[in-house]
């Protein structure tokens, strides 16, 4: 038996793989491309699960489309900038560039040990010049666009470090770092003006196909909503709040005006006044509430009265301005007409502090008391005490009090969007620099191209308590580009989303100088065929990413308008780990009892349940230590074959176990030829030509539709029947073309164990990675072979289950084929069925027959027994006649012989057994002795 050792095989082909640069790629206009590839990954120390998963994914369908004849574009690169390189710089006094790159060659070693046919010669990182110079040269494009926009906006702040942070930093309102509240700042920051794209982001969905859940959450994300733009004068200010609705028919309900608490006109308001103390309070409470939270419509509604009165631009009565909690400055204008009497957020709000409460809307059927409401009523309705538009059906009200709101200045019909600038500023070192300089003069000028890159300083220290770049003044000291004058220059950094938003291109052509890619590259590559990643990225990756396209497109670097023509979202690895049921917690590693299988809190038992891979439970699995043990192509298999991608795979030590025997099985099957082959063809050969094609139609389909899985174990089964067909005797043309064919099968899903084969077993030259996919013979798809496949797989269940009722070993099996007769009788009693005749119909037709006749009350008897189940029959093997049946049970004997000690076939004319009379065309009868 040949050895299978994986690392030996693998490191050989790997090396192969890499003299003979088999997966470079270039623009080749005879080839038909497809572009391949996974998310932007971030070099983290190693590969966890998920990346394994990924990337299995995309390497297959690479090699699939290489071996259909595609010109196959499968890039990597490095998302390399980004907080964990610059907390490493802090905690451990490191170099962020020598963590990052060290970090880069660890997993690239690993994903290169896996077997990846990636064209390295494209790898790309966010972190070197020739990347970040055309982050830098986009956005001064952008700029030149009107796309950039410099504004004020809310952030976390930490007054003790000194900085900014992202929403993650500052979980439960207290800093990742020093523990210390965080608090709300104005800053003033970068933004990219994606809002101008929202209705092409929005109209362009429908085209991608990607899979709806994704396409839903975008379509929310943006919110594009129709409704009405109603200004609303603060009294005693002379400005005017310009303020979005969708139910422009209550405007008559208004009693108040809530802001968000964050919104900056409320904080001049209040300054100097007695409602300043309460205020500022409120708002740092508020501030610290998770955003989505204070949107639920159950949770608390808090706020306050903050001493302004506003008018209603219809009535011109004057009504209390709030703040409350359920409102958010980036939505709208950070403000809501409140009309509690149809609004049930702000029912509760008015309920709890008092405000008047007036109806506008009552239902057609019944009248609604503004004493006995303990709900808004938000259902459709005629209007009331809405002046001139009294009686009018509220829906049909809504344009004309939005055509009327025109007519006086004070608003009229708009579209709103939900989604917000892009804000890019970020307030830390690793990054790209913002390319702008701060002049006293001329203000926020420009670098000029020919200054860019402007590069990360060295010489900066990593305190935790301030932005680094400003530590440095070589760096922060500069001359306007305008007046020559002392100006300062821009600390901010980019947001390292804008890093992962156009990568994609810059794989196309990472070797361009003179623009960040070759537009004749760009046409021919563009867009990505297939793109693969987690459902996390779903929105703002996703979004970012698709502005970018449409911006550059503008710009004339590219004639398409969207970057990912396909979207898969692969499902989640999980893993069992202790449940606490009644904690209602998964525990980590140290809040359980493994020995008494019990919660440590609470002393109770837990359960074990599924659940994400994750560092924090301690339920991760070292893909590493997979690769070592198992091998890449068992690694790979089994995360393949476990599940189809979008599925979230279940992992388990029992099904990695079983996948390497798989694997080791198929190996041994393929590599080692028959000591001898034999000469005459049989119905074998011919049954093993017509599952090679089946199974091969099959696959193909399963991976053009992406069903990874499916396709893996089909192949998987495949080497099964091979086996079978070698052990049992094969031909050496059929048992070469099978071979070929299975290889060619495994080549994406297992491509080492593959290329091993296709050396030493078939003494091919060349990689089988550069093979083509073979063709499905049709000829070979017979329906006589399937009949008799079926037939011998029906009639051995029907034998084993005699067997297990016997539990006895048999020394003979007879198999008796049913009379000539009765398969005319089948035929009759199915046709007549049909018609809707009843079995003495069909009995006496039958009788017609001088045959049948003769036959008497067998014929009889026969009919009435499939008259009670006549649909059974319909599972089993169809044949003409007896003849046909008969040849069948032949082969059963060629196809089942070695499993039994002796196999005769007789028919039931020529049998003296009783039980031969049980015979049924298509199910013989069976007698073991």
């Amino acid at each position: 038996m040949v050895e299978y050792k994986p690392q030996e095989i693998e490191a050989k082909w790997q090396k192969k793989w890499a003299d003979a640069k088999a997966f470079e790629v270039d623009v080749d206009p005879s080839k038909k491309k497809y572009y391949v590839l996974e998310m932007y990954p971030y070099p983290s120390a190693k590969l966890h699960m998920g990346h394994l998963r990924n990337y299995s994914i995309g390497d297959c369908l690479a090699r699939f489309k290489r071996m259909q004849g595609y010109n196959v574009l499968y890039p990597m690169g490095y998302d390399a900038f980004g907080l964990p390189a610059e907390n490493a710089a802090i905690q451990h006094n490191a170099d962020p560039e020598k963590w990052t790159w060290e970090n880069i060659e660890h997993i690239k070693w690993q994903q290169q040990r896996l077997g990846f046919s990636y064209d390295w010669r494209r790898q790309i990182q966010s972190i070197t010049e020739d990347y970040f110079v055309w982050n830098q040269w986009f956005f001064l494009k952008f700029n030149e666009m009107g796309l950039v926009a410099r504004e004020d906006a809310y952030v976390n702040w930490c007054p003790d470090c000194k900085t900014v942070l992202a929403n993650e930093q500052a979980q439960s309102g207290t800093c990742w770092r020093c523990n210390s509240q965080v608090t709300q700042k104005i800053l003033t920051q970068w933004f990219l003006n994606i809002r101008k794209y929202a209705d092409e982001l929005l109209d362009c969905l429908k085209d991608l196909e990607w899979p709806e859940k994704v396409k839903t959450m975008q379509q929310n994300w943006i919110g594009r909503s129709e409704g009405t733009i109603i200004k609303f004068e603060i009294v005693g200010t002379g400005e005017e709040i310009p303020v979005f609705t969708t139910r422009a028919d209550t405007i008559y309900g208004v009693t108040f005006m809530t802001f968000a608490p964050e919104n900056p006109l409320v904080e001049k308001w209040v300054k100097g006044t007695k409602y300043e103390k309460d205020y500022q309070a409120l708002l740092h409470e508020v501030l610290t509430e998770d955003r989505f939270e204070r949107m639920n419509a159950e949770s608390e509604k808090k706020g306050m009265f903050i001493g302004k009165e506003a008018i209603n631009p219809v009535t011109g009565e004057k009504v209390p301005v709030y703040i409350g909690n359920f409102v958010i400055y980036e939505y709208g204008a950070g403000a809501v007409m409140a009309v509690p009497a149809h609004d049930q957020r702000d029912f509760e709000f008015a309920k709890k502090f008092g405000i008047p409460i007036r109806i506008v809307i009552q239902p057609e059927d019944y009248e609604i008391n503004v004493d006995k409401m303990s709900r808004a009523y938000e259902e459709d309705g005629k209007l009331v005490n809405s002046g001139e538009f009294d009686g009018m059906g509220n829906r049909d009200a809504i344009q004309s009090i939005s055509e009327m709101l025109a007519k006086k200045g004070k608003g009229g019909p708009t579209v709103n969007y939900k989604i917000r600038n892009w804000l890019i500023s970020r307030q830390r070192y690793w990054g790209t620099p913002i390319p702008f300089i701060h002049c006293a003069k001329c203000g926020a000028v420009p670098v000029p191209y020919d200054d860019l890159p402007v590069r990360l300083p060295k010489n900066v220290k990593f305190t935790g308590t301030a932005n680094p770049l400003e530590t440095d003044p070589e760096f922060v000291n500069a001359k306007c580009p305008k007046c020559g004058g002392k100006a300062r220059r821009e600390t901010d950094t980019m947001d390292t989303f804008v890093d992962s938003s156009w990568y994609f291109f810059r794989f196309i052509d990472p070797w361009s100088k003179d623009a960040p890619y070759s537009k004749d590259a760009m046409e021919y590559w563009g867009p990505v065929d297939q793109y693969i990643g987690g459902i996390e990225h779903a929105i703002m990756h996703l979004l970012y990413a698709r502005f970018w396209t449409k911006a550059t497109r503008d710009l004339g670097l590219h004639s398409f308008s969207e970057p990912f023509a396909a979207l898969l979202t692969q499902g989640m690895v999980n893993k069992e780990n202790p449940f606490c049921e009644a904690c209602n917690v998964f525990l980590p590693i140290g809040k359980y009892d493994e020995g008494k299988k019990t919660c440590i809190k609470c002393g109770k038992p837990y359960v074990l349940k599924s659940a994400k891979m994750s560092k924090s439970l301690g339920n991760t699995v070292d893909p590493q230590e997979m690769v070592d043990k198992y091998g890449a192509d068992t690694a790979r298999f089994f995360i393949l074959a476990t599940a189809n991608p979008e599925k979230q795979l279940e992992w388990s030590d029992e099904g990695i176990d079983a996948v390497s025997r798989v694997i080791k099985r198929a190996f041994n099957t393929l590599m080692e030829p028959p000591a001898a082959f034999k000469k005459a063809k049989d119905f074998y050969d011919e049954l093993m030509l017509y599952h090679v094609n089946v199974v091969l139609k099959a696959v193909t389909e399963s991976f053009e539709m992406m069903e990874i899985r499916d396709a893996l174990n089909k192949v998987a089964n495949l080497v099964d029947l091979f086996r079978d067909y070698v052990d049992t005797g094969a031909t050496k043309k059929v048992y070469t073309t099978c071979l070929e064919a299975i290889a060619l099968m495994l080549a994406p899903g297992a491509p080492h164990l593959a290329e091993e084969v296709w050396e030493v077993a078939l003494k091919k030259k060349g990689l089988i990675a550069h093979a083509r996919w073979p063709a499905v013979d049709e000829a070979a798809i017979k329906p006589e072979i399937k009949n008799t496949w079926d037939y011998d797989t029906y009639v051995g269940e029907d034998v084993q289950n005699i067997l297990k009722i016997l539990q006895k070993a048999p020394s003979k099996v007879a198999l008796v084929v049913a009379a000539e007769w009765k398969f005319q009788a089948l035929g009759a009693v199915i046709d007549g069925l049909k018609e809707g005749k009843n079995a003495g119909d069909v009995i006496k037709k039958l009788m017609g027959d001088p045959a049948m006749k003769k036959l008497g009350g067998k014929v009889a008897g026969f009919v009435n027994k499939l008259a009670k189940d006549p649909w059974g029959t319909e599972k089993l093997p169809k044949f003409t006649g007896q003849a046909e049946e008969l040849v069948a049970a032949g082969n059963f004997k060629l196809l089942s012989g070695k499993k039994y000690p002796a196999i005769e076939v007789a028919t039931e004319e020529a049998s003296s057994e009783k039980k031969a009379e049980q015979a049924i065309p298509g199910r013989p009868a069976i007698i073991i002795s």
